[in-house]
């Protein structure tokens, strides 16, 4: 919750540039559901696996979701930029992370299954620092390992259509009175 409590997060994330964008992309009542901070350091930072924003954070209908990725410094191959596969977006999902049952010994689980993803279908798309990558929140997407000498920081935030959309009661974040999903126009 960068985009809540950091005061420098929430100027990117509330920018004019990012509102302007918004309102292009036709979103009506767009609200702020979570921020993070990535970075892989050199040599060690880890890869992501190939996946689905909409496994974690579930709206009815689908495709309500929408990743605004931020390269705080370059994202090249060897750093471990993103990796998509085009058209994966209309497929759907098969695997959802959803609140465990109360009294269970983990918080969440995994209904579904996450299918074998064919390599070759992956594009890399490296970015200059400042660029800015829209993530739909249903297309596969990946990172490599670090492997270079250099480190890819990056700021990520993900913005829901709020207008004729649910919030899954089962997804692993939810609204809070103290903290409620912000809308994205200031």
């Amino acid at each position: 919750a960068l985009h809540a409590y950091d005061p420098v997060f929430k100027q990117i994330t509330h920018s004019s540039k990012v509102q302007e964008l918004g309102r292009k992309l036709g979103l009506e009542r767009p609200v702020v559901v979570q921020s993070m901070y990535i970075f892989k350091q050199p040599g060690i930072g880890g890869e992501v696996t190939p996946h689905q924003d909409a496994t974690f954070l579930h709206t009815e209908p689908l495709g309500r979701i929408l990743g605004f990725w931020i390269a705080l410094e370059d994202a090249t191959r060897e750093n471990g930029c993103l990796w998509f596969i085009p058209g994966s977006h209309t497929s759907g999902i098969t695997r959802r992370m959803v609140r465990a049952a109360s009294g269970t010994s983990t918080c969440v689980e995994f209904v579904g299954s996450e299918p074998a993803y064919d390599n070759s279908q992956f594009i890399p798309l490296p970015i200059r620092k400042g660029g800015l990558i829209l993530i739909h929140g249903e297309v596969v997407h990946k990172s490599e390992l670090n492997s270079s000498e250099s480190s890819r920081h990056a700021f990520t935030f993900h913005v829901m259509e709020a207008k004729d959309t649910s919030w899954s009661k089962d997804n692993w974040l939810q609204p809070t009175p103290e903290l409620p999903f912000p809308s994205l126009y200031t």
